[in-house]
Parts: structure tokens; C-alpha cells; sequence
């Protein structure tokens, strides 16, 4: 069977999860009808398909050494079941940057950002981005996370 997926994340853990279970396209949501065609008859072939946004964010994964998540988290690297991106979102909120600046410093898009932002203020219960400054002090997590800078 050759799997197309078809989403809205293009961060690098879903990319990587979708290829690493053998996916053999990965298209977002600004696919047109054209690239979804496409992408199904090379599935089909065996070729690999992948957005433009997707092979930027593979690559940048690449240059930062980065390898697939693990299959089992490290324990309590996050507290409140936060995972490594949305931490990762979390200190850069409390060093002041905007989800623009932000989805430009980790190559994703706005909406994956406001996706994260909405799932770590769910498990932290913020209403807020002030909320979630407050609770990145309280976890000692308020710092400029390490390489990244304003």
C-alpha cells in the first residue's frame, strides 16, 4: 500500500513520524489538486513526494543534527507532558518572540506554531501568553533557550 499523507504540520517530529512509518508522499495543506495527483501516481511508482515546506524542514533537521524522536521520550525532560517542540515553543515565547519570528527561527509555518501554542497552553492551562511566561518561570524554563538569540 503507498501512503499519501495530506496535513497541515510540517514541523519536523510529524514529518519524520509519517516517513519513518512509510509514508511515500507528504504534502500540506497548500497542495493544489495538481501536486495531490502527482504525488499519488509517484506513491503508487514507488518515488517519494514532499512539499517544498517539508523538504526545507527535513533539511534544516539534517543541518541541526537532528535524528527521528525517540521511540520512548526521555522522562520528565518536560514537565505536564509537553513535548520537546512545544518547550521549545514554550522558552521561545519567554524570550519575546512572536509566532512569526518564532515559526522563522524553527522553518515552520504560523499555523504550526499557533497548532503547538494551542496544544502546550491546553496541557499547562494558560489562557494566555502572559500565562505561559508565568509558568516557564515557575518550571525554571524562562531563559533563553540554548542558541537561540534575539
Amino acid at each position: 500500500m503507498a501512503v499519501v499523507v495530506l496535513t497541515t504540520y510540517a514541523d519536523d517530529e510529524s514529518v519524520l513520524a509519517a516517513l519513518q512509518a512509510g509514508a511515500r508522499a507528504y504534502l500540506t495543506k497548500n497542495a493544489t489538486r495538481g501536486d495531490m495527483a502527482r504525488a499519488l501516481h509517484a506513491a503508487v511508482a514507488g518515488q517519494v513526494t514532499l512539499a517544498p515546506d517539508v523538504q526545507r524542514t527535513l533539511l534544516s533537521a539534517a543541518l541541526r543534527g537532528r535524528q527521528a524522536p525517540p521511540a520512548d521520550p526521555p522522562p520528565d525532560t518536560w514537565p505536564d507532558g509537553l513535548t520537546e517542540r512545544e518547550g521549545e515553543i514554550l522558552s521561545l515565547i519567554a524570550s519575546g518572540l512572536t509566532n512569526r519570528e518564532i515559526g522563522s527561527r524553527l522553518f515552520i509555518g504560523n499555523a504550526t506554531v499557533k497548532t503547538h501554542i494551542n496544544r502546550m497552553f491546553a496541557k499547562i492551562g494558560a489562557r494566555s501568553r502572559q500565562d505561559a511566561i508565568a509558568y516557564a518561570g515557575r518550571i525554571g524554563r524562562a531563559h533563553r533557550p540554548e542558541g537561540h538569540s534575539r
